[in-house]
């Protein structure tokens, strides 16, 4: 079975590098007009709440059923959400957090390793109920923080968390043929669905 596991178009906040997190922001006028319908067409996507999957979806696999998964969220960056680094230079929580490579709580927040989990255990279920129905694709979009926390759990070849974050409207295909026995995901290749980008 092949996974493709997909991150959603461009919001204003990417564009400003803006923590985005679970702040419900739509895609930006430019990160609609990005956007091409995939060269396939899937029953079932599964998105997260958040609209920017949702439009994303909409755009690039019309006409497939769209089921959000809440464990699929991206990270909760409390009060961080909203600011880029810049505006948040001289925070000394937002410091602190840099400090410990991350992986601490976020004020009012949630912590790397708690985010990690949530979305591996939703994505597991996934994958288990996708290979035990016989299914020969799963497509999953959702956002960054999703692929990165997936991927360095069960992504080949290893790489740490921050590598793993492909491009808006882009992602990676993944075999599953080593799920079963090794919890393991071997990437096949990359994929980007925006104007000019190879598919």
């Amino acid at each position: 079975m092949l996974i493709y596991l997909l991150r959603h178009g461009m919001t204003e906040y990417n564009a400003q590098k803006r923590y985005q997190g679970q702040r419900d922001i739509p895609l930006s006028e430019e990160g609609r007009a990005q956007l091409v319908q995939a060269d396939f067409s899937p029953e079932v996507v599964y998105i997260t709440p958040l609209q920017r999957t949702r439009q994303t979806a909409e755009i690039v696999f019309p006409g497939a059923k769209l089921i959000p998964v809440d464990g699929l969220k991206e990270m909760c960056f409390g009060s961080f959400e909203g600011r880029n680094f810049v505006e948040m230079e001289n925070d000394p929580d937002y410091q602190a957090w840099v400090k410990a490579n991350c992986t601490s709580t976020c004020p009012d927040g949630e912590r790397k390793q708690d985010f990690s989990d949530r979305v591996c255990k939703a994505f597991s279920a996934l994958v288990d109920k996708a290979l035990a129905d016989g299914e020969e694709r799963l497509v999953i979009l959702a956002h960054g923080g999703t692929q990165m926390a997936v991927l360095e759990r069960y992504g080949r070849p290893k790489k740490n968390y921050y590598e793993w974050c492909g491009p808006n409207a882009g992602g990676y295909i993944l075999d599953a043929s080593h799920w079963t026995d090794k919890k393991e995901l071997t990437v096949v290749k990359t994929v980007q669905y925006v104007k000019g980008a190879e598919c």
